[in-house]
């Protein structure tokens, strides 16, 4: 790990004639999802203007499948160019590293942070047949029927399976998981009521909430969130400390000049600040959460810790 930062740290500033010229053509974005999910759509807000800046094309590449791992195994065979970046989330850059059969990348070996993105909350979504109307509620429901209450995710080491595992751990409740091949599945099954509960990501929950079809019990931010701003914090719910957040950010392939960094960092920061970009994304709930990479890189480090704590404890196994 220290190798690793003080080769980052070495190479952040180094001139070289590519970085100077850099970009002299399109940039590839990866995007680990297939179109119309979460990382989807804010790269591409996020990419028309990045393209702008950087007056060149970008080239969207959706490589969707195994959790987002496809798509950073391929930015890990990249050359370091800078012309292949990737929107690494919770799941690709902090849960599926820590897993115990691990991906066929290490993102503190294999990647270079640019900027994270954005953060933003998992919100507690019930079927409205369950009868409870309160987190605290749901607890009790869920304490009286050990094991026989399923929840659902977007599959086995996502943000949404690792953040339930975190509250049945604060909670003391153990629910049944039912791993989905995306969060699209699986709040289809939530709205016709053949899984009880999910940690849905914001994006997808909300329009739910307000046709009726789901009810938000609590977010799992530290303060509430301005798309359901009636819906209490978990903390707020009985269960103090508790906060877990949803997030993206730009990663390129390691060993990228740093000046090629540096430009992409500040191109990407001051269009995440614009209102042609921050707007839309915070109507999605959303928080702009720009940052340096040396920022970002502690992030990560700290992400990576915590949910790895999660995996060992909760026992969870990979397919």
């Amino acid at each position: 790990m220290t190798r690793f930062i003080a080769v980052f740290l070495a190479t952040a500033f180094v001139p070289s004639a590519a970085a100077q010229s850099w970009p002299a053509k399109p940039v590839r974005f990866i995007i680990a999802q297939a179109p119309g999910g979460q990382n989807d759509v804010q790269v591409r807000i996020l990419g028309q203007k990045l393209a702008e800046a950087l007056g060149q094309p970008m080239v969207y590449d959706n490589r969707a499948g195994a959790g987002g791992q496809i798509g950073f195994e391929l930015l890990a065979q990249t050359p370091p160019d800078g012309y292949t970046i990737a929107m690494g989330s919770i799941s690709t850059l902090a849960v599926i590293p820590m897993m115990p059969r691990k991906p066929r990348y290490d993102p503190l070996r294999d990647f270079a942070p640019v900027t994270l993105v954005s953060t933003s909350p998992y919100v507690v979504t019930t079927h409205p047949s369950i009868p409870a109307r309160t987190l605290r509620q749901f607890v009790l429901l869920a304490k009286a029927q050990p094991g026989a209450i399923a929840f659902a995710s977007s599959g086995v080491a996502t943000g949404i399976h690792l953040v339930t595992e975190l509250f049945m751990m604060t909670a003391g409740i153990k629910m049944v998981h039912v791993p989905y091949k995306g969060g699209a599945p699986a709040a289809t099954d939530l709205i016709a009521g053949q899984v009880a509960v999910m940690f849905n990501n914001v994006i997808t929950a909300v329009p739910h909430v307000k046709a009726g079809k789901l009810r938000a019990l609590a977010v799992t931010t530290a303060s509430r969130s301005p798309a359901v701003p009636e819906t209490p914090t978990v903390a707020e719910s009985g269960y103090p400390g508790f906060e877990s957040n949803s997030w993206q950010g730009i990663v390129t392939r390691a060993g990228t000049p740093g000046p090629v960094i540096a430009r992409l960092n500040s191109e990407a920061v001051k269009v995440l600040r614009s209102p042609e970009v921050r707007d839309p994304l915070a109507s999605q709930g959303n928080d702009i959460a720009a940052s340096s990479p040396e920022e970002f890189l502690t992030y990560i480090r700290s992400e990576m810790e915590k949910w790895g704590k999660v995996i060992q404890t909760a026992g969870v196994r990979g397919d």
